[in-house]
This record gives C-alpha cells, structure tokens and sequence, in this order.
C-alpha cells in the first residue's frame, strides 16, 4: 500500500521529467490536422439566366412575314389536340375502347388514361402512311425554306383529306348533308369538297361507326347478363346483383376468346388504308 506522503512528491517528480522533455515531443505528428480560424468564403449565389421578349414594331416586309407565319405556327400547335383527336382514327378507337369496358362492366379497369394511350398509339399505327407524308411532303421542305407556308398547307392537308374520304367513300351521305346545308352543289370529286365540309362530315361518319361497333359488342354480354339474371331470379336470389356475378364470366369469356386480339384486329381492318 502506498504511503500519502509519498504522492505529491511523485507527482512533482513527473512535472519535472515533462518539463525536462525535448519541444520537439510536444508537437503533433505531422499527418494531423491543423487547427484555423479562418471563415470560409461561401459559394457563389446561383446564376439566373434572365429572359426578356421584346415588341417592336416590323421594320421590313419579310418580318411582317415572319411574325404572321409565327402567329399561324402557334395557332396550329394549339389546335394540335383537336386535329389527332377529330381527323384521324382516334375518335372511332377510343369510343369503342370505352364501349367494351362498359360491357364488361368494369368501372376503373382499365383506368382512362390507359384507354387514351392505347388510342393514341393505335393511331399513330394506323395513320403512319399519313403522317410521313405530311413530315416527307410538308414539314421538312418548310423546315429546310424549300417552299412556303401556303404550299405546306396544302401539302399537309393532301393525305388527312384522302384518309377521310376514303372512310366515306361507301357512303358518302354525311358530305352530300353538309354540302345541302351549306348551299353548295354536289360535289363530283374529292376536290371539290371544302375541307370545312369535309371535316364535320368525316366526324359524324365515326361517331355511326363506332357505336355500330359498340352495339355489336354489347349484344353477346347482354345476353350473358340476362342468363345470369334469370338464374338468380329462379334461385330466389332476387336481392344480389346480377352484375356482381355476371363480371367474372364475362371476363373469362372476353379472355378465352383473345378478344383484346380480336378487338384490335377488327378495328384497324374497320380502316380503309
């Protein structure tokens, strides 16, 4: 055990072998970190790139030119929507898309953004014939200054015009009421047609066509729900509805009949191309 009077004495014994220790023992070893007591220079603020568009009025004619040209490509890209939805197949593809879900009484399967996708790449399948020669006739020649605004127009106009008379070329009523309600004459070729005419024309003969399509659909279903009806009816079952049992075999006869396959081949055969 050691002696109290010992510890003091040992403890000035070890401040003095400290003291008596090279400087050089006490510094840090050299891969330590320095201390600083700089601050850090904080980084630069982010860079806004500023934006302006200025108005002034045209100095030549050929900036008049261009400004109404500019006005005519934004007035285009605006009606771009209603152009795919009313001048090509998408109209008819998208209503009997909606018919066979109501047909097979599904209510959120599948949902209608889905629906709209499949329409709109059945669309593009479809209407690929058009629309390249739109790009090939009208657009690139606009985009490399070949020709000019007007002839683009009548360039891109040519192939939607031939597409939709070629869906009414069987029947060609729809044209005949339009061009009655307009005043005009009876028109003896495609040309003489009015591209106002010919639109509203076009729509109507979908709208006839689709539903035709979407009545035939429902009628197998329908069926399939007046059986399943009956049966529970002559069960006693009077207060289940009868859709809750007639979904699942309606489903089961959609799929054991490839009717997604069937469906899609039939409608883009329902085309003329």
């Amino acid at each position: 055990m050691r002696c109290p009077r010992c510890f003091p004495r040992l403890c000035a014994a070890a401040l003095l072998l400290m003291a008596a220790l090279p400087s050089g023992a006490q510094e840090f070893p050299e891969l330590s970190t320095q201390g600083t007591m700089d601050i850090p220079t904080p980084p630069p603020a982010p860079v806004v790139p500023f934006i302006d568009l200025s108005v002034r009025n045209p100095q030549t004619g050929q900036e008049v030119a261009f400004s109404l040209q500019l006005l005519l490509l934004l007035t285009v890209l605006s009606l771009a929507p209603s152009i795919v939805i009313l001048m090509t197949s998408f109209l008819r593809i998208s209503i009997v898309l909606d018919f066979i879900k109501r047909a097979l009484s599904l209510q959120q399967v599948p949902p209608n953004q889905v629906l709209l996708g499949i329409s709109l790449f059945m669309t593009i399948f479809i209407m690929w014939n058009p629309f390249q020669a739109v790009y090939t006739n009208a657009i690139r020649p606009l985009s490399q200054g070949a020709i000019s605004v007007e002839e683009a127009y009548r360039q891109a106009e040519a192939p939607l015009r031939r597409f939709m008379f070629d869906q009414m070329r069987t029947k060609p009523d729809n044209i005949r009421l339009f061009m009655a309600m307009r005043g005009l004459d009876q028109p003896d070729t495609l040309a003489d047609v009015p591209t106002y005419v010919l639109i509203p024309a076009f729509i109507l003969n979908e709208l006839t066509v689709a539903f035709k399509i979407g009545i035939l659909l429902f009628i197998p279903f329908i069926i399939l729900d007046m059986v399943v009806a009956s049966a529970l009816m002559s069960m006693g079952m009077i207060m289940l509805p009868p859709v809750m049992i007639s979904m699942p075999f309606k489903l089961i006869l959609f799929i054991l009949v490839d009717g997604w396959g069937l469906l899609t081949d039939q409608l883009v055969r329902s085309f003329v191309m």
